[in-house]
């Protein structure tokens, strides 16, 4: 049974049963992931999407100033998935379980939850798709830990864990926002193994799609020497400063502004992506929903541009 009426998921659209069998499978599907056991720092994501949800429906009848479009007629929400918050393997497995019939139906964005969930969700679209995936990830940590406070697994391993599993191509993984303090073996990783950083500071100051064009192109030729692989794009909320978002487990000064998140997302919208999710939300610290505004915005302009690059209509590549 669903745990909320259609009027509070998000954008306002239908509510549907993602184990019931629906009369029309819409292309586009949202579910979340309502768990933060793998918090190191302030817990409280497991509560993100219902935040996210909420803060979407200033959106519900918005038409994307780029893409010229809207995901409400294509979209459903699948509510949050059932998942136990006994431990993090029996969640990955209670998720694994359900993972497989929803990519295979829908092109799934997810609402975290900490960012532990997006390991599960890049092993079954690599058993799906049949190969690695490229990845875009955005977040102030490099998630490349090689065990969680000395257990195995946790919210800052999945970047090392994917690579070990050879669940992503290395050298189609880039990283942006990364600025936290860390061992320099942990911070360099991504890089060490073939990927690339775009700190932080490497950002600062560029937001134009012009500005920006050297890392957006850095990504493109990537990806085009490697024969434009599927991509992931996985979006830590705590890439952005905490001015742009202070409602995080883990807020680190000095990050990436609303605008440079969404000129990325923007420009990059034709890449073969195929699939996202926005985790760490965190709204018990968030202050007037900025944080969950944030990342409403950032899930709905992913989907604007999906639609727009389905439909032939401009996405990405500004000339301005």
């Amino acid at each position: 049974m669903l745990a909320f009426l259609s009027s509070a998921s998000f954008l306002r659209v239908p509510a549907v049963d993602a184990h019931a069998p629906a009369p029309a499978v819409r292309p586009f599907g949202l579910a979340g992931l309502a768990w933060d056991g793998s918090t190191t720092n302030r817990p409280g994501a497991r509560f993100g999407p219902r935040a996210i949800r909420d803060a979407s429906h200033m959106l519900c009848d918005g038409i994307h100033p780029l893409f010229d479009t809207t995901p409400v007629e294509a979209l459903d929400d699948l509510g949050d998935l059932a998942l136990p918050n006994t431990g993090l393997e029996p969640m990955r497995a209670a998720l694994a379980l359900q993972l497989p019939a929803l990519l295979a139906a829908r092109h799934m964005v997810w609402l975290g939850g900490d960012h532990s969930v997006t390991l599960p969700i890049l092993r079954a679209l690599k058993t799906q798709l049949g190969r690695p995936l490229a990845v875009i990830h955005f977040d102030a940590h490099c998630d490349t830990w090689t065990d969680h406070f000395g257990e195995p697994s946790g919210h800052g391993t999945w970047v090392y864990e994917a690579m070990q599993e050879g669940l992503v191509l290395d050298a189609c993984f880039t990283q942006l926002g990364i600025r936290s303090a860390g061992e320099r073996a942990a911070r360099d990783y991504v890089r060490a193994r073939g990927g690339q950083i775009f700190t932080a500071r490497d950002l600062r100051g560029l937001e134009s799609p012009a500005q920006l064009q050297p890392v957006l192109g850095a990504i493109r030729e990537r990806l085009a020497a490697h024969g434009n692989p599927p991509v992931y794009l996985s979006l830590d909320i705590d890439c952005l400063d905490p001015a742009f978002a202070p409602g995080t487990g883990t807020p680190e000064p000095g990050g990436l502004t609303s605008a440079q998140v969404l000129t990325v997302l923007e420009e990059l919208a034709d890449l073969p992506f195929v699939g996202m999710d926005c985790v760490e939300v965190a709204p018990a610290y968030d202050h007037a929903q900025l944080t969950s505004y944030a990342a409403a915005s950032f899930v709905w302009t992913y989907l604007c541009g999906r639609l727009a690059q389905q439909r032939g209509q401009h996405a990405g590549r500004s000339s301005t």
